[in-house]
């Protein structure tokens, strides 16, 4: 186990495989890191560093690129990485080894190792030297290094990438159809029955004396006058109190009741009430008890008898929804028998409807029921409690759980039962003292049932009906204060218990201070001294306890026990804003969190606050409805109520302030509410028609400094006018479709999509005049520019908007592709009488030809019309590298093809596609072997229709579908995706063309008078591994891809899913609410769905994603340590220790090692890469790249190293491809793929495509048979520069400046070097050329690290050093035996040592700076008998080698073998 040791303590490294010494390692350096998070943003749900405005990136990059993962915003010493400190000469004082460790850094790989040398160990000779190229200076500067460390970033990790651009499947989370009651109840009418029959006790109650007398707070024995006045108090005052819960409802006394009056009475409120529900209140403290089986009483109409009123009858009379409260002794009888009667009722129901299915039934299921006690217990007689204790809970919980408290808990005050009533204020007002009380009862009581009760049931008690809320609110405190006088209420649904909630006891604390302050303020307002009243903290608190939850990460997704108080908050102004920024921070959680809100009921509130003019609130209430409709969308008709909506396109207007910092993002989020809003809404769409809505997101599309902006600026258009023709116009008449098309370049592809979904719905005005064909067929020639964008979310979106195109104008596509079907037959007829084997008589034939072609192209109906150039497109765009992409394309072909089949042009262009199919197999059948390099052979995106490109390949069988009569089994697009290319002939063989015919090529070489072998790659003559033998593996596909099905027919218009995936995923970069909320302001939020204003699990220490990274940053530092110093050992030792050999399977052509992980990923000569650990000779994972016959991988390049690395592949057809978790055959996946070079120059040298990697400036360049070197932008996924390669020699290899990323020079077939400096114009960005080497540039590289050689090779084995000042070559070393071709170069990024591979079967090492040979290496491979090794043959060339980056480790491979072997640096096994 290697260690490395500190001052401060040792911490061993373990395997990866090894979990128990993980978890003790991290916890170990957890225990001893001290992460600053102060400069951290959240970026995806994965851990960054922020990127600051003053450093030297890109600042149009900013928004979009990804920061490097770290877990802190800390710099290393000095500003410096790792890597710059061993690498140019920075070095650390050991002493601040023992001070407190670093926070989670990243390591740069390409700056250098992290750790400093121990002071004992000799300095590398080298690293006291000048740098090349006079970057000493530069690079040691503090300042500088430091700009490029914090500009560090990961790519193709947006989510973009990780969900494949489109929307994840449904969470159960995220349904939201239950939070809005759809079956609303409410209670439109109340009974109150009252049977006391005042002076008579009935028989089967025995009164203690003294005992319980108050009816609804009135003493009956007390009053002066008859009993009938009496009755009538006590009723009028039971209706207040329950007026005091509603208002609304009808209610009606009856006091004594006979039972004919108890029937016609509940007959008459049943059919008053219709299906609503009716409260049946029964007070029987002067009646029998209720009987066994459930009857209650009531009397005869001489008050001489008690009549029993069964169940069954009371059911029949009432019916439901009905909602019951019995107060009286024995009530549990009448709960215990209820549901028993109405089973019986649903009987008879079943029964009446089998004999008449038409009847008009009664209900009788949905019922209510509220008792006072069980079946056998008898009422609280207590003289100090009312008579009708369980009703005055009911409808006055303030007043009894005052008395309540005062009884349980004596004060030591004067107080008595008489004061307590006379607490001042009103329940209404919330700032007076008994308005408090109430409303911190309300919350309370909500809270417990929020807690204790199923979400089902809460919703249906409590946020279903008024009436039915505020009963159960207060049964919650007579469960309480019954139990507390030996009963037990009983309810229907039943109740879990709640009396001993802990919330009880911060009920009671704030009776006690409202208590204590009673004896001041009754003075106060007796003309005393005047008192001010002291308000609860109770809320304050609260808010403090949801905040602490907030806090916590809401582990496992509970539930916070104070959501209903937050709720409640919201009603006082003074704690409004903090509780909204509360609750925003909780909605940020993820859809579960907006769910739980809603079912709590807190639309209505944020419904009601879009009609508040507080300037403050706006922030607040833009994010918090943006989290809502990003998780529910159907609360369209409720914006339109009281023009809620208006609140949010006042906000778009530029003109309106906000009362932060970043208003743009506010007004992002505005876009995106008025959006959804109009998403199929046609009323929403009307009213929010209106020029300044279209003038203001206009604006804000232009606004280069806010993607998120743009980015819903346009889809609030897309949703503006879909399928709505007045808002098309007006959009005509403000240039919106233009600006619009301007988009196509945006640097964000997100932008771009959007746009293109705006474009989408544009389309379709219903009268398709001429001016309305002018307009659309405008917007189709101005995206078809994006054909070529690098990101394969925007080229599907294209295809969208094809579809409806090519929908919308189908008879001009049909009349197009049936020419296209002609013109294929004419040029394979051509190219079949033309054949020749003379590839010069070729040439010149194909030359001459190309007027008559244009003549016959000028003759068809479709050239040069939008149709026919997007038709091409589309051909084109069907046999795209990303196959999703390919897919959408192929279905639109096939369309136009059925529907061509099945038109009037059906007849004759069935039989073209057969003669195409028979033609295309002759050709194929007649051509010759294939050559092993091909140039590029991606068309132009903006050529004529037509023009010259290589014939097609045999079909497969499983596409010739036409042969066989057009089976729907096959995709029409693949049948005929040699349609894209055109009809001319491929190349012949290069060896078999002479000079003159190069010159006869446009594009030619520069130099005419040198041998044609040295212009020509070392490897043209190699052969190919023939398809007999070669053994496909499987290719990745993308995330979500799902095939399509074959036999399914095609249709259009495509379905696009970007606006719910933008919904998802949309970016809010480093959004800070600093608005006038005084310490609480909204953090950092990025997603309308996905929380982030908490710290993302990877930067939470613990975690297992920091601890993940945790381990690969100790891991890439031990790596840069323990090889770091080895440089010095590597350029003077020799390179002679095996380490090992492995059959690849196939013929290596291409190696790259990973920095860190023991990765080495190997392309063979057709299209399969292995991934091997090379440590260990495994091999992980084999995959197809899918690059067709014919071509080949060009390059196998490791991205994003230093965190979760990805692979990106260059073949020669000039396609690029990225692949995820590439060593898993399980879980790899393509990322994405375009055409990196997307132009073919005809020239008789074929490079394929060359490129390289800039880590640190997230650029991609690609070159090889183009005049053009393209820098694509990983970042933005667009191609925003070209470099004009000032040849028309092919480019060969190219090489970059890793650190700055500046300086590109580039290798030629001609043997020319030029250096360009790309922060200069395209124009004028050469300023070096180099025309030293005479012969094919096999190589040029300049080093990571070290001493930044530059070195180069061409074929005829001269290698020469140079310095990027100088007009002339440092250096010059022979690398290869006199007459022999120099196969290959490679240079170590760090030590001074570069290999040259011969045809002679040798690899050569030598030392840059003394140019003297350290070694002498010839590939092996075990024999066909066990342990021998077979007699080596001088004449098979190396194909391929490769040294690792960091360790002293070489890999080689030889022509015609499908071994690998590895050879180490003697001296530096530890760093092998």
């Amino acid at each position: 186990m290697l260690a490395v040791t500190s001052p401060s303590s040792t911490f061993p490294y373990p395997s990866t495989n090894n979990h128990a010494n993980l978890h003790q390692y991290v916890s170990a350096q957890i225990r001893q890191l001290s992460p600053d998070r102060s400069a951290k943003a959240s970026m995806g749900g994965k851990t960054y560093l922020r990127h600051d405005s003053a450093q030297a990136v890109d600042p149009g990059q900013r928004p979009i690129r990804r920061v490097a993962t770290e877990a802190s915003g800390r710099s290393t010493p000095n500003g410096v990485s790792a890597n710059d400190r061993d690498d140019i000469g920075v070095t650390v004082n050991g002493d601040d080894r023992s001070t407190k460790p670093g926070p989670l850094v990243r390591s740069n790989t390409d700056l250098g190792p992290r750790r400093a040398d121990p002071p004992n160990r000799p300095e590398p000779a080298e690293d006291k030297w000048e740098l090349r190229h006079g970057w000493d200076e530069q690079y040691n500067s503090a300042e500088y290094l430091g700009q490029l460390r914090a500009g560090w970033y990961m790519y193709y990790m947006d989510k973009r990438h990780e969900t494949g651009g489109k929307p994840r499947q449904e969470d159960p989370s995220r349904n939201t159809s239950e939070w809005r009651m759809r079956d609303r109840l409410k209670t439109v009418s109340a009974a109150l029955t009252i049977c006391l029959n005042i002076g008579v006790d009935p028989p089967d109650v025995i009164k203690t004396n003294p005992t319980a007398k108050l009816e609804c707070w009135i003493d009956p024995t007390a009053s002066i006058g008859t009993n009938n006045k009496t009755m009538e108090q006590i009723g009028k005052k039971l209706q207040e109190q329950y007026e005091g819960l509603s208002i609304r409802v009808r209610y009606k006394q009856y006091l004594d009741p006979s039972v004919e009056e108890t029937k016609k009475f509940c007959m008459s409120l049943r059919r008053n009430a219709k299906d609503e529900r009716i409260l049946f209140h029964y007070n029987g403290h002067g009646v029998p008890l209720p009987t066994p089986s459930g009857e209650i009483w009531v009397f005869n109409r001489n008050y001489t008898q008690y009549i029993p009123v069964s169940l069954y009858d009371l059911q029949m009379w009432l019916g439901a929804p009905s909602l019951f409260v019995f107060d009286c002794s024995n009530a549990g009888n009448v709960i215990a028998n209820f549901d028993r009667f109405v089973a019986k009722h649903e009987e008879e129901n079943a029964k009446a409807r089998k004999n008449d299915p038409s009847v008009q039934l009664q209900t009788y299921g949905d019922n209510i029921q509220l008792a006072a006690c069980g079946k056998s217990e008898s009422l609280p007689t207590s003289p100090d409690l009312p008579a009708d204790l369980f009703t005055c809970c009911l409808t006055t919980p303030i007043d009894i759980s005052l008395r309540f408290f005062l009884l349980e808990n004596p004060l030591p005050s004067e107080l008595t039962l008489r004061d307590v009533a006379r607490i001042p204020g009103r329940l209404a007002e919330r700032r007076s003292p008994l308005g408090e009380l109430n409303w911190i009862f309300t919350a309370i009581t909500d809270t417990i049932a929020w807690n204790r009760l199923p979400r089902t049931t809460f919703k249906k008690l409590f946020r279903q009906d008024l009436m039915v809320a505020a009963l159960f609110r207060n049964f919650l405190l007579s469960e309480r204060i019954m139990r507390s006088n030996g009963c037990h209420p009983m309810s229907v649904p039943s109740l879990p218990e709640t009396h001993n909630h802990p919330l009880w006891q911060a009920w009671d604390l704030t009776i006690e201070m409202v208590l204590a302050q009673l004896p001041a303020m009754v003075a106060a307002e007796e003309g005393g001294p005047p008192y001010e009243y002291r308000h609860s903290d109770f809320f304050t608190e609260q808010l403090t306890a949801f905040e602490v939850y907030l806090s916590q990460g809401a582990p496992n997704r509970e539930a916070p026990s104070q959501l209903p108080i937050v709720l409640q908050v919201l009603l006082s102004q003074v704690h409004r804003l903090r509780a909204l920024i509360l609750l925003s921070r909780f909605l940020d959680m993820g859809p579960w969190a907006v769910n739980l809100a809603l079912t709590i009921g807190i639309f209505p509130y944020v419904l009601k606050l879009l009609q508040s003019a507080a300037f403050e609130l706006k922030p607040v209430m833009i994010f918090i409805w943006a989290r809502i409709l990003a998780v529910d969308g159907g609360c369209q008709t409720d914006l339109i109520k009281d023009n809620g909506y208006q609140y949010f396109i006042n906000i778009l207007n530029p003109a309106n302030p906000l009362p932060v910092h970043n208003a743009n993002e506010h007004r992002a989020m505005a876009a995106f509410v008025v959006a959804m809003f109009c998403r199929g809404f046609n009323q929403g769409q009307t009213v929010s028609l209106s020029p300044n809505l279209f003038n203001h997101c206009i604006g804000h599309m232009q606004d280069d400094n806010n993607p998120l902006l743009r980015h819903w600026s346009c889809l609030c258009i897309s949703m503006l006018w879909a399928d709505f023709p007045e808002a098309k116009w007006a959009g005509i008449r403000c240039q919106a479709h233009i600006i619009l098309c301007e988009r196509w370049n945006d640097e964000v592809p997100d932008v771009r999509t959007a746009a293109l979904h705006a474009l989408n719905n544009f389309l379709g005005i219903p009268d398709l005049t001429a001016q309305v064909a002018h307009y659309e067929e405008t917007v189709a020639t101005l995206v078809m520019r994006m054909t070529a964008d690098g990101s394969s979310m925007v080229r599907r979106e294209l295809l969208v908007f094809c579809s409806t195109f090519v929908k919308r104008y189908q008879s001009k596509f049909l009349v197009a592709a049936f020419e296209q079907l002609v013109k294929e037959k004419e040029d394979l007829m051509q190219a079949g009488t033309h054949g020749d084997s003379n590839p010069k008589r070729g040439a010149l034939t194909k030359t001459d030809s190309s007027q008559d072609s244009q003549d016959s192209e000028s003759t068809r109906v479709s050239y040069g019309s939008v149709q026919g150039t997007m038709w091409m497109h589309l051909l084109i765009m069907s046999i795209d590298p990303h196959a999703e992409v390919a897919q959408d394309a192929k279905c639109i072909v096939d369309y136009v093809h059925e529907r061509l089949l099945h038109s009037p042009l059906g007849p004759r262009a069935q039989p073209l596609m057969d003669d195409i199919i028979r033609l295309s197999r002759r050709a194929a059948t007649a051509k010759s072997q294939p050559p092993s390099r091909q140039p590029s052979v991606a068309p132009n995106a903006r050529r004529t229709p037509g023009a010259g490109s290589p014939a097609p390949p045999a079909l497969p069988k499983n596409e010739s579908y036409l042969s066989m009569g057009m089976r729907k089994s096959a995709s029409m697009a693949a049948a005929l995706k040699h349609l894209t290319f055109g009809g001319h002939e491929a190349p012949a063989p290069l060896e078999e063309k002479s000079a003159t015919t190069y010159q006869r090529i446009p594009g030619g070489p520069i130099r005419t008078r040198v041998p044609a072998e040295w212009i020509k790659p070392p490897d043209v003559h190699d052969p190919t591994t023939h398809a007999k033998t070669y053994v496909k593996a499987k290719t990745p596909k993308s995330k979500g891809y799902t095939k399509r099905d074959p036999n399914s027919s095609a249709s259009l218009p495509l379905k696009s899913g970007f606006f719910d995936w933008s919904i998802e995923v949309l970016h809010l970069i480093d959004f800070r609410a600093n608005h006038i909320s005084n310490d609480h302001p909204l953090t950092a939020l990025q997603y309308f769905r996905e929380p982030q204003m908490q710290g993302a699990d990877s930067d939470e220490p613990g975690s297992g994603d920091y601890n993940q990274k945790l381990w690969r940053r100790s891991r890439n530092d031990k790596v840069l340590a323990l090889t770091q110093p080895l440089k010095g050992v590597a350029g003077t030792s020799k390179w002679d220790v095996p380490m090992g050999f492995f059959n690849n399977g196939t013929q290596p052509t291409k190696m790259c090692f990973h920095q860190f992980e023991d990765h080495l990923a190997i392309a063979d000569d057709r299209d399969t890469i292995c991934i091997w650990d090379w440590t260990k000779h495994h091999r992980l994972n084999r995959f197809s790249n899918a690059n067709p016959d014919g071509t080949r991988i060009n390059e196998a390049r490791f991205i994003n190293e230093d965190d979760q690395a990805f692979l990106l592949t260059g073949s020669s057809d000039g396609i690029v491809r990225i692949f995820r978790n590439y060593e898993s055959p399980e879980n790899i996946e393509l990322v994405s793929a375009f055409r990196g070079l997307t132009r073919r120059i005809p020239s008789a040298k074929m490079a394929g495509l060359v490129l390289d990697w800039q880590q640190g400036q997230g650029k991609l360049l690609v070159a090889g048979d183009d005049r053009v070197i393209r820098v694509w932008n990983a970042a933005s996924e667009i191609c925003s520069t070209e470099i004009s390669a000032r040849s028309s020699a092919p480019l060969t290899s190219l090489t970059t400046d890793a650190v700055a990323g500046d300086i590109l020079i580039a290798g030629y077939g001609d043997g020319a070097l030029r250096v360009f400096d790309q922060r200069l114009r395209p124009q004028q960005a050469m300023i070096q050329i180099w025309k030293k080497h005479k012969q094919w540039i096999t190589n040029v590289h300049m080093q990571r690290g070290g001493l930044r050689e530059l070195v180069s090779g061409c074929r005829d084995g001269e290698v020469k050093l140079w310095d990027l000042r100088w007009r002339d070559e440092i250096s010059t070393v022979r690398a290869v035996e006199e007459g022999s071709v120099m196969r290959g170069l490679s240079v170590h990024e760090h030590a001074p040592v570069f290999a040259a591979g011969s045809s002679t079967h040798t690899l050569t090492l030598y030392n840059t700076s003394s140019q003297q040979p350290l070694s002498v290496l010839e590939p092996t491979s075990p024999s066909s008998y066990s342990g021998v090794l077979p007699h080596l043959n001088r004449n098979i060339p190396i194909a391929t080698a490769a040294f690792h980056p960091h360790r002293m480790v070489l890999a080689g491979g030889a022509m015609g073998s499908t071994w690998v072997n590895l050879w180490g640096c003697r001296g530096a096994e530890g760093g092998s």
